[in-house]
Order: structure tokens, then C-alpha cells, then sequence
């Protein structure tokens, strides 16, 4: 039985949690509050994650240590760096495998599927601060300090997971609400599960073929926001979903009263255009397969609708 070392338990990092637990491993998740998911082999730990010293003896022992963590957008460029520094000295430290759960957002604006050698060519500084992460833990890597590897995933999907899928659209069009949406609702989108993203940070974690790289979380073959809402409520037997786009100008009008809407200033582009990535590389190495997005639009429609 190895000790796994999670920090952060929200969506990801309880998915994670669980899937370690039922596979038999020890499993420490580490939050500000001590919260988490309760299952025989979880031990939940009140500490805060940015105390480098604190965390590495939290980390002592473990097999693989996860950055599951997710400080709020607007506190990223101040939250995020002591938080990944100290994700690097307790990786150092203990000789655990630092695993870290990442977004597409370092790749910036694409014109084409994000791939597993597509650049980082983020220069927005909260888009490209992801990309200093990683190149700071692989530099660490390569330098001998310590291991590292990185899952990247789209926009989350599935029940319980926070996104403009699910709480733009699916959240509306699941009761027979209208959903209204920033971009072009029309435009192909990729949209990882959830349980995907746990699977595979516990593969890389464990496969020393991994360590050293950055990999796309296995994701299916994607859909817009429309043709999502439309066939989710398809599929748990509700009309066909009304979804309706929100102009840009009315979004930037509405971030001066939001901070989380000013933020989607940002990351509007990934929602203006065709925004997808092609996972086979990591499919291929690994013999992972990503569940298929009927299954994860059916569950999350039906959890909304139940609610």
C-alpha cells in the first residue's frame, strides 16, 4: 500500500481521492478547512498547502504528490506562486512524484487541435503563469531535483463539476430552462470528464514513461455548447434544449459588476472559435480511453434535472 499525497479537494482532487482508495493505496488529501471525501483509506488534513514546510512533512513517505489545487481566477497571479514553490521543495524533499492537474490555457489562441506537441504560446500573464509552472517543475526534472509530469484536460464535464458547460448550460436546459452563453455556441468545443482526469493523473503518477512530459487527458471527440445542451436533454428524454448566445459587449459590460465574469474576459477566445484538442498520443501510450461524452452528458443532464 503506497501513501498518496492530494492537495486540493474539489471536483479533481476528490475524484482522484476516491479512485486511489478503492484501488486499495493511502490516500492524504490536504485542504485549508480539512475538507474532502469520505471513504475508508482517506485521511483528511486541515493545513495550508503554501507552507513549504509544513506540506514536505505532510509529504514524507508519499509515492506521488498531486497539485489538484484551484485558487480562485482573479487571485491566480498572487496565490499561485507560493503555492507552486511549495509544491516543488515538498517534491523534493520527500522524493514523491509531483503530479499536477493543468488546463489548455498556456497553449493560448490555436488555430487548429491542440496536440501533444503543440507549443506553449500563452503571453497573456495569468494564461502563460501556467506555462512558468511547469517549466519551472521541469527544469527540476531534468535537473535530477525531482519528478514531475503534467495532465492537461478541455473545459470539465460530469455531475458535480464546475465549467461553462455545465453551469451555463446543462444547469438550464436540464429543467427546461434557456442556458445563455459567452461565444459562438455553435463552435466545436472539447469537453473533458471528470473521472477521466482522475484516471489519468493515477496512471502518470505511476508509470515512470510519463515523468519528464506533459500529457492531454484522454477526451472525446468534441461538441459545441449547442449540440451538447441539445443532446443531453435527448438523451434523458427532455424537449430540445434553447441556447442562446450572449454578446461580447454585454459579457465585458457584466465583468464590471462581476469579478468572475470579468474574468471570462480572458478565456473568451476559447469560446469564440473552435477550441479542441486530439488526446491520441496519450491514449496510445497508455492504453486510456475517455468515456464517451453521451455517457457523461446523460449523467450530468439527469443530476441537474433530479436536483
Amino acid at each position: 500500500m503506497d501513501m498518496h499525497v492530494i492537495v486540493g479537494a474539489g471536483p479533481v482532487g476528490s475524484a482522484t481521492a476516491l479512485l486511489l482508495a478503492e484501488r486499495g493505496e493511502q490516500v492524504r488529501v490536504i485542504t485549508r478547512r480539512g475538507t474532502g471525501p469520505q471513504a475508508p483509506g482517506i485521511e483528511l488534513v486541515t493545513a495550508d498547502a503554501t507552507d513549504a514546510a509544513r506540506l514536505a512533512a505532510l509529504t514524507t513517505g508519499a509515492t506521488a504528490l498531486y497539485n489538484c489545487a484551484n485558487p480562485a481566477y482573479h487571485r491566480w497571479l498572487t496565490d499561485w506562486p507560493p503555492l507552486a514553490a511549495a509544491l516543488l521543495h515538498a517534491a523534493e524533499t520527500s522524493g514523491a512524484v509531483l503530479v499536477t492537474m493543468s488546463n489548455l490555457y498556456g497553449y493560448g489562441p490555436v488555430t487548429g487541435p491542440i496536440t501533444h506537441d503543440t507549443p506553449l504560446a500563452a503571453t497573456h500573464p495569468k494564461l502563460a503563469l501556467r506555462v512558468r509552472m511547469w517549466q519551472d517543475a521541469l527544469a527540476a526534472h531534468r535537473a535530477g531535483r525531482l519528478r514531475a509530469v503534467e495532465a492537461r484536460a478541455s473545459d470539465f464535464a460530469g455531475p458535480g463539476s464546475y465549467g461553462v458547460l455545465n453551469e451555463m448550460a446543462l444547469s438550464r436546459t436540464a429543467k427546461g430552462g434557456t442556458a445563455y452563453v459567452m461565444g459562438d455556441p455553435d463552435a466545436p468545443h472539447s469537453w473533458t470528464a471528470i473521472d477521466d482526469v482522475a484516471g489519468t493523473l493515477v496512471a502518470l503518477a505511476t508509470d515512470e514513461r510519463a515523468w519528464g512530459q506533459a500529457w492531454l487527458v484522454p477526451t472525446p471527440p468534441p461538441l459545441s455548447i449547442r449540440q451538447a445542451a441539445q443532446r443531453a436533454n435527448e438523451l434523458i428524454g427532455l424537449p430540445t434544449a434553447r441556447v442562446r448566445r450572449v454578446p461580447y459587449a454585454v459579457l465585458w459590460a457584466a465583468g464590471l459588476f462581476s469579478t468572475m465574469l470579468k474574468e471570462m474576459r480572458t478565456t473568451h477566445y476559447q469560446f469564440a472559435a473552435p477550441f479542441t484538442m486530439d488526446s491520441s498520443h496519450t491514449e496510445q501510450v497508455f492504453g486510456l480511453k475517455p468515456t464517451p461524452l453521451d455517457d457523461t452528458l446523460a449523467a450530468t443532464a439527469a443530476s441537474y434535472r433530479d436536483a
